[in-house]
């Protein structure tokens, strides 16, 4: 392998920090399990984008223009985030912190396309595939000591998996660490081609990546072998080997699903047996969701029920026979965009999604250059397979995806009437003395800047989950943290599920329902509502909550079911007619 250059070098290190670095932190700080995560990725990904940007020329922003469908429809989406307070209920909290993610991908995308027209794209990608590489080998030894050492995972360096015989990485969902060593064996091949790796050494990490993903049980991570298999049938300029090294890969994960099955069979190994159907469910309730989803999409269908609502909304809209889990998202980005932005803007963002997507599949499969030509197609592959997981969860809405996944998109966009690629080993990110800083460089140093003061203002919300020694009252933590810039939601959901405060008995209600509506906020809401007077909408909340058939709820609703049918017919929670509300009577 061709020693890296000292400019290389800095940029591989970079793309570990922005790439790995996220994926390798388990410890976590109440009330989110991943918020140091992504907030280690905003950090990191502003580094690696400072980074680049200062190699391009000046006016480098001008490059972008061939990444516009992309762009375009990142910034309506931009719109529709930071808007959505104005005529929905919001939190300005929760519209900040999804439209800086929105804001954060502009950027990636931006710098993507700029370094590609500026004839640096292969540097900055194979850059980012050293990143790729390393949190996938990580993530794999994360996966084997979560399925045969689980006793050594503390939940502070190596997080604990939630689900008996599945590795769940550091990220804590199987979906995401697939997808993640899914993205590094795509990464390993585009490497190992252009750096003449030892083939026996590349295919042998190949497989130890896939073999994650397997133990991961993620029926994403079954399809992503498929696509691995399509690629290397599509891309015929792969060498053979790895063509039929590719095709092979879901008879290779068929067969270590086979062997670790086997192994449990034998009661040597650990239960498996729930890996890809849940309870007789194969879609474990997306079915469900779906369906509830289409028929709010017929309620709601020019406006839809704003961006950040759909919890809101579905929650608080009779469905008798709802999927039993608190959603937070449809699970299906076509629908997601649809049930929130309404029709008209749904197929808008979706058109200039799908034009950005052919326009880069139409650069990767014509591009003369055959060294663009192998990391266009690399990239558009990884583009595609979250394109795919996005119809089946929401990992774009984790900025350790969305930001890899815009810069790859803009790098693809970034190819059409590029100047030739520098190849290798001349291929590297020529850093000037001194360094350029123009835009794109002060839009990365921006991005940086607010990874980190949004762990500081984090800071302000979790004092009220987790005190210190010596902490203020609850009350003036609450309120401190009702401060928050971008976390403020977490306070009224402490306010709210908090008795004996005192104050406005509905205060804590104005923003807490619109992050996520679970049962004990819903109980919290309903006897909030009616100790207020407002007995019509605490029966409607009770109605919604006894849908869920929680666990948490029954003893909420237990005296209903008592021999004297006096009593319950005088309780709110106990009233079983329709109140003919919806959702939209509780903004």
């Amino acid at each position: 392998m061709p020693a890296l250059t000292l400019p290389g070098r800095v940029a591989a290190a970079a793309a570990a920090l922005a790439v790995a670095l996220p994926t390798f932190i388990a410890y976590n700080l109440p009330p989110s399990a991943t918020f140091l995560n992504q907030a280690a990725a905003l950090v990191g990904w502003g580094v690696f984008l400072l980074v680049l940007a200062t190699a391009l020329p000046r006016g480098a922003w001008r490059l972008a223009a061939s990444a516009a469908p992309l762009l375009a429809a990142l910034g309506l989406l931009l719109g529709a985030a930071l808007l959505s307070p104005l005529w929905t209920g919001l939190p300005a909290s929760l519209a900040l912190s999804s439209g800086g993610a929105i804001a954060a991908a502009l950027l990636a995308a931006a710098c993507g396309a700029a370094l590609q027209r500026a004839g640096l794209g292969v540097s900055a990608f194979r850059a980012l595939c050293v990143g790729l590489v390393v949190a996938g080998l990580g993530g794999t030894l994360i996966a084997l000591v979560q399925v045969f050492a689980p006793g050594w995972a503390d939940g502070s360096v190596i997080a604990r998996s939630s689900i008996a015989g599945r590795a769940v990485g550091n990220l804590r969902q199987p979906n995401h660490l697939s997808s993640l060593l899914l993205w590094g064996v795509v990464a390993l091949v585009a490497l190992a081609r252009s750096q003449r790796w030892p083939r026996g050494t590349a295919m042998a990490l190949a497989a130890l990546l896939l073999f994650g993903v397997e133990l991961s049980g993620s029926r994403t991570g079954a399809l992503g072998a498929l696509m691995l298999a399509a690629w290397g049938l599509a891309d015929r300029r792969l060498e053979r080997v790895w063509r039929v090294a590719l095709g092979a890969a879901p008879f290779a994960y068929a067969a270590m699903w086979a062997v670790m099955m086997a192994w449990v069979r034998s009661g040597a190994g650990p239960r498996l047996e729930s890996r890809f159907v849940s309870n007789g469910d194969i879609s474990s309730s997306r079915f469900g969701i779906w369906s509830n989803t289409i028929e709010l999409i017929r309620a709601h269908p020019w406006t839809g029920v704003g961006w950040g609502e759909f919890n809101f909304a579905w929650t608080l809209t009779p469905f008798p026979g709802r999927p039993v889990a608190f959603f937070d998202h449809t699970h299906n980005l076509v629908l997601q965009f649809a049930v929130e932005l309404g029709v008209p803007l749904a197929l808008a963002v979706l058109g200039l999604l799908g034009w950005a997507l052919w326009r880069a599949a139409r650069a990767a499969w014509t591009e003369p250059d055959p060294a663009r030509a192998a990391a266009l197609r690399a990239g558009f592959v990884m583009v595609a397979m979250v394109a795919i997981h996005s119809q089946l969860e929401y990992p774009l809405w984790y900025v350790y995806f969305l930001l890899p996944t815009a810069f790859v998109w803009g790098l693809g966009l970034g190819a059409d009437r590029a100047p030739p690629a520098l190849s290798a080993p001349s291929a590297t990110l020529a850093m000037p003395a001194p360094p350029r800083f123009g835009a794109l460089s002060f839009g990365a140093l921006l991005l940086w800047l607010a990874g980190l003061l949004s762990v500081l203002d984090y800071a302000r919300v979790v004092v009220i989950f987790a005190p210190p020694e010596g902490a203020a009252p609850l009350a003036q933590r609450i309120a401190d943290g009702r401060r928050s810039v971008l976390f403020a939601h977490h306070a009224d959901y402490a306010a709210a599920t908090t008795p004996g405060l005192g104050g406005d008995v509905l205060a804590g209600f104005a923003g807490a329902p619109h992050y996520l509506l679970d049962a004990r906020l819903m109980q919290a809401w309903a006897q909030a509502l009616e100790r207020s007077g407002d007995t019509l909408r605490a029966v409607h909340v009770a109605q919604r909550l006894r849908e869920f058939h929680n666990d948490t709820a029954e003893p909420f609703f237990e005296i209903c079911d008592e021999p004297d049918a006096v009593i319950p017919r005088a309780l709110f929670q106990c009233r079983s007619a329709p109140t003919g509300l919806g959702y939209l009577d509780f903004r």
